[in-house]
């Protein structure tokens, strides 16, 4: 995990003001770029962003920044959005609840009317009730807030929330009035970070009864979550897997966090929405360790998964539970680490075929009509350790939870909190944050619909990428669980798109043909953006919708 560097001190902080230290602390953190659409009460911390050597990214709207600033920090360690009072700060609270639900550490900047404005409490434009109504929204959704009131408790305050942004990998809250960006402090009050430390007898005795469990079961298997990756703990696992011989499948959340190229990767674990025979595989197991896994409905394939807590090391950022038994006081990284030092040996299996054997080859039949299983089938041939895939939700999600990642870290979507619009906006941050990498988006059309002008963004940046719309006409994923008129879209000429927006290349896709001719123009363009409109049928889905379609649409109806 990424560590933040101290405090630079070659310009003493005494002199710094409340905005310039919090744009300091902020590249501390690694963060080179922040997210953000201007407005009055912000503009003056907008000025001195842009003459700072952070790149201020402008987007098109909050919540597109705010999944840009969330896209970033998975693949950085920590983002930025800065927007602001009211109308901004509002618009961009969906964003942030979602990197809170996914754990994603995102620092919110909100400007806000100058304390010297509120004394007669006038009404002001873009505020809502009251002056703390947007704070007390943002404490439902983030680890910590502070609002900028004080001078000599501003440096101590913006310490305190981005330190626990670093270490609780949740979004906080930062609100700066307008009059307090330039105000030098007479005095700082320092703020010192709590220790961060596994209590010993605690990790020693947790670590002894995990090998022992272990070393007694017939059938252990490792389930990879989505904190692996959020605390960069990819490595350490994958050398407990190898030194245990113990087989490993990963979430849909966390997919990507160990490579699916491993010799002991089996797949996704979906509970009934998966493959049949990593079901098998995981629920036949008697000790299932879970390192890093946060449990969602979607993670447990609509509570079809079948996971014997009396056969569980579950151990995550906030717990770790044995059994029955519950360990305080360990760090989710000190466990892992000092299991792997261990090195339990956990009994041989036979294992079901990884990923990679199950996708087999792929060959072209021009003339047929392109469905979404052969587009996944086509798109798996071309990607390579190098390539970054950001899949908004629906069949977007499911059908590319089907595609074999190279590399680590390489996957992202909204695979928990599903907030339709998540990917192309995570485009424009994922390339910000990893312009050495291509990007591969998969995104709905009415996901699309929602925030696809980004690519606007994209396009004035010259950035490149390569957009594949899959166009049903509507809400796919939502047919399968109750159809409806409702469910019907307005279809838009996509294709045309970088015309309007003044760059790249627009490829139309009805065919196998087609799709394999726009796939390799775009993957021998790595400088350009290309955006692939592909024409799907209304009921073409993958397996894995139909499963899922299965279990919910009970639920819906009952």
């Amino acid at each position: 995990m990424p560590q933040p560097r101290s405090v630079d001190r070659s310009r003493s902080i005494t002199q710094l003001s409340i905005g310039e230290y919090l744009i300091r602390r902020l590249a501390d953190y690694q963060i080179r770029h922040v997210f953000g659409v201007p407005g009055d009460y912000v503009l003056r911390f907008y000025s001195m962003l842009e003459r700072s050597p952070l790149d201020l990214v402008n987007c098109t709207r909050e919540d597109c920044a705010g999944y840009a600033a969330d896209a970033y920090a998975r693949l950085v360690g920590m983002g930025a959005v800065c927007v602001t009072y009211g109308v901004g700060g509002l618009s961009v609270v969906n964003s942030i609840a979602g990197a809170w639900a996914e754990k994603t550490p995102v620092v919110v900047i909100s400007g806000a009317p100058g304390l010297g404005e509120r004394s007669e409490r006038p009404l002001l434009h873009h505020c809502v009730r009251d002056w703390t109504t947007q704070y007390e929204v943002f404490q439902k959704v983030c680890a910590a807030c502070t609002e900028i009131t004080e001078a000599d408790t501003a440096f101590r305050e913006i310490d305190r929330v981005l330190d626990i942004c670093f270490r609780q990998k949740r979004p906080v809250y930062i609100e700066l009035p307008r009059d307090m960006v330039d105000v030098v402090p007479d005095s700082i009050r320092p703020y010192s970070s709590p220790p961060r430390q596994s209590d010993p007898a605690a990790l020693a005795e947790a670590v002894k009864e995990a090998v022992e469990r272990i070393e007694e079961a017939k059938a252990p298997v490792i389930i990879a979550g989505v904190e692996l990756h959020r605390y960069g703990l990819q490595a350490e696992s994958i050398a407990l897997a190898e030194a245990s011989g113990i087989a490993v499948a990963s979430t849909l959340l966390g997919k990507s966090v160990v490579s699916e190229v491993h010799p002991l990767y089996v797949g996704l674990y979906e509970g009934g929405m998966g493959r049949p025979e990593v079901t098998e595989f995981v629920e036949s197991s008697d000790c299932r360790i879970l390192l890093g896994t946060i449990l969602t409905d979607i993670d447990l394939g609509i509570f079809t998964a079948n996971l014997d807590p009396r056969r569980t090391i579950h151990a995550t950022s906030d717990d770790l539970r044995i059994s029955h038994h519950h360990f305080q006081g360990v760090l989710l990284e000190d466990f892992i680490r000092e299991l792997a030092k261990a090195a339990p040996r956990g009994a041989p299996r036979v294992l079901p075929p990884g990923p990679s054997a199950v996708a087999g080859a792929w060959e072209l039949v021009p003339d047929a009509p392109i469905t979404i299983a052969r587009l996944i089938r086509r798109l798996n041939e071309a990607l390579d350790e190098r390539t970054i895939v950001i899949a908004d939700v629906g069949d977007s999600l499911f059908a590319t939870s089907e595609l074999v990642i190279r590399g680590q870290t390489e996957y992202m979507s909204p695979a928990y909190y599903t907030s339709m619009g998540f990917a192309v906006p995570a485009t424009l941050g994922a390339r910000c944050a990893k312009p050495e990498l291509r990007v591969v988006t998969v995104v709905g059309d009415g996901a699309f619909q929602m925030t696809g002008m980004e690519l606007s963004t994209i396009v004035g940046r010259r950035q490149p990428a390569v957009v594949i719309v899959l166009d049903n006409a509507g809400y796919g994923t939502e047919r399968v669980l109750l159809d409806g008129s409702f469910n019907d879209i307005n279809p838009w000429r996509y294709e045309r798109l970088p015309e309007i927006l003044g760059g790249g290349t627009g490829h139309e896709v009805r065919t196998e043909g087609d799709f394999d001719r726009a796939l390799r123009a775009a993957m021998a363009d790595p400088p350009g953006l290309h955006l692939i409109r592909v024409h799907l049928s209304r009921d073409d889905f993958s397996s894995t919708v139909t499963r899922l379609g299965e279990s919910l649409s009970k639920r819906i109806r009952d």
